[in-house]
């Protein structure tokens, strides 16, 4: 007999003071009645690495194959990895126009979607869904000073 599969949804975002910076990421697992958070930060880093590393500690985080609601207000995200990331893996890791930006962030990424069932969601930021403004807190704390 197969195991259930776990339901949990996520809320990833990213922060940076100054682009580059230092920067802070927050996540939100949810699975049933159970909430977990999850922040980190660097000292010089960019707004998109932060939210790449969001979904990628977020993902870390599970304990086995889950089907995952992930939400994140960063279109970078959301585009790269359900637009153009298949295009990047087929040029070896490249964009058409050359270097691929944060590529150690996308394969980290690309490793931690194998064993899961992802819907990516986008969420407009700052616009008074409970649980971005939750992540945003997050990410905006873990800033290192």
């Amino acid at each position: 007999m197969m195991a259930e599969i776990s339901a949990v949804t996520i809320y990833t975002d990213g922060a940076c003071r100054g682009n580059p910076g230092p920067g802070g990421w927050g996540a939100l697992i949810r699975h049933g009645n159970h909430e977990k958070e999850l922040s980190g930060g660097a000292k010089n880093t960019t707004n998109n690495r932060m939210e790449l590393q969001a979904a990628i500690e977020a993902l870390h985080a599970l304990k086995g194959p889950c089907q995952v609601t992930l939400y994140t207000d960063s279109e970078y995200l959301k585009k790269g990895i359900t637009e153009w990331l298949p295009n990047w893996k087929q040029r070896n890791w490249k964009r058409k126009g050359g270097a691929l930006a944060n590529v150690d962030l996308w394969m980290a990424l690309d490793k931690e979607i194998g064993s899961h069932e992802i819907h990516w969601c986008w969420v407009r930021g700052h616009a008074g869904n409970i649980y971005n403004e939750r992540v945003d807190r997050l990410a905006q704390r873990a800033i290192p000073k």
